[in-house]
Parts: structure tokens; C-alpha cells; sequence
């Protein structure tokens, strides 16, 4: 059985992460950014951590509406998880439970329909709510990172450092494309339940 607690994506997180820290440094609250992962994963693998390969699939409406229903009953259970703790059965028990609940085949049949959207969701410009690709969001962290006036130097250079990894490990490209419209189509729930900002 795959771990309970999957690393995500590392370009989208870097991405999540580089967000949250211009809009908390915006705000004059940057002090520790807290950043949100999707239900069911953890803080970034190490850098030396090859992750799993995604396996991509053709999302559905269905899908998509019942992976916001289980994280939300998921949030809880998986907020008390620590990172790298050994799976305990009972934990295990309860996440299938849930994820069988909501339609999925098992907690892994879950996990994989997360995985594609935060997929199709880490190549979304957070301002016009635009498919554009991850390199493109990324890039566009950069710049934002460069013209924040409020940001410290230090924070500047550990997010740039972490973005430009980022880069040179792109995420796989999006193979199923139906994907990003039916993501275009639910992004504000999606975000809202497995986007990255604090607000949860």
C-alpha cells in the first residue's frame, strides 16, 4: 500500500508556497508562512526523494466533486498525521473508510484523483484563474517575488532558490486535457478545499 501521507507535487508547492509568502508579506504578516498541502499529503519530499510517478487519468465531474466531499472529512484526521510517522492501521482504516464513502474504489483511488488535480491545479495563474501551464506560474512567482518591496532579502533568495529547483523538475505535462476544463470549472471549490491558502 502507498504511504498514507504522499508528498505533492513539488513545482506546485514551491508554487503554493512562493503565493503564500507575497501575499503574507503584502498583508505585513510575514512572520512563518504556513502553508496548506492537500488533504492526505505532507510538507515536500527532500530534494534527494524521488516521488512516485502520477498516474494520470481522464477526471470527472463525479470525481472531482467527491475528492472535495472526502477531504473534507479527511482535513482532520490527516491534520494530526506527522511526517514520516508509520502508518497506523486504525488511521488506515478510517481514511479508506471515508474514501470508500465518497465513491472511491480505495484510499489510493482517492489519492490518484488528488494527484491529478492538483496536477491540472498547479499550472493555474492564481489571478486570472487561467490554465497557463506550471513553468509560466512559476515564472510569474519570480517576478512577483522580485518586485515585493516588503519581503526580507533572505526570504526573497530562499523562495527564488526553491522556485528555480522547482524549474529544473518540472511536474509531467497534462495528458488528459479534459482535465483543465473540468478543473477551469470547479476551481474556486478546488482551491478553496486543496489550493494552499490560509484561509481554511
Amino acid at each position: 500500500m502507498r504511504e498514507i501521507v504522499r508528498p505533492i507535487l513539488a513545482a506546485m508547492s514551491v508554487a503554493c508556497l512562493a503565493m503564500s509568502m507575497t501575499a503574507a508579506s503584502n498583508s505585513g504578516a510575514f512572520a512563518q508562512t504556513k502553508q496548506q498541502t492537500p488533504p492526505a499529503q505532507a510538507a515536500p519530499a527532500p530534494q534527494d526523494q524521488q516521488l512516485p510517478p502520477i498516474k494520470q487519468m481522464a477526471l470527472t465531474d463525479k470525481q472531482i466533486d467527491s475528492a472535495i466531499a472526502a477531504s473534507k472529512e479527511m482535513d482532520p484526521i490527516t491534520a494530526k498525521l506527522t511526517e514520516n510517522a508509520k502508518p497506523d492501521p486504525k488511521v488506515v482504516a478510517q481514511l479508506e473508510s471515508i474514501a470508500k464513502k465518497n465513491g472511491f474504489a480505495s484510499y489510493d483511488d482517492y489519492n490518484n484523483v488528488v494527484d491529478n488535480i492538483s496536477l491540472v491545479l498547479g499550472g493555474f495563474d492564481p489571478q486570472t484563474k487561467k490554465y497557463v501551464g506550471p513553468e509560466a506560474v512559476l515564472k510569474g512567482q519570480i517576478a512577483q517575488i522580485q518586485a515585493d518591496k516588503k519581503m526580507s532579502a533572505s526570504d526573497k533568495k530562499e523562495a527564488l532558490a526553491d522556485i528555480d529547483q522547482a524549474l529544473k523538475s518540472p511536474p509531467p505535462a497534462v495528458e488528459n486535457k479534459g482535465n483543465i476544463d473540468l478543473v477551469t470549472k470547479s476551481y474556486d471549490k478546488l482551491m478553496e478545499e486543496f489550493g494552499g491558502n490560509d484561509e481554511n
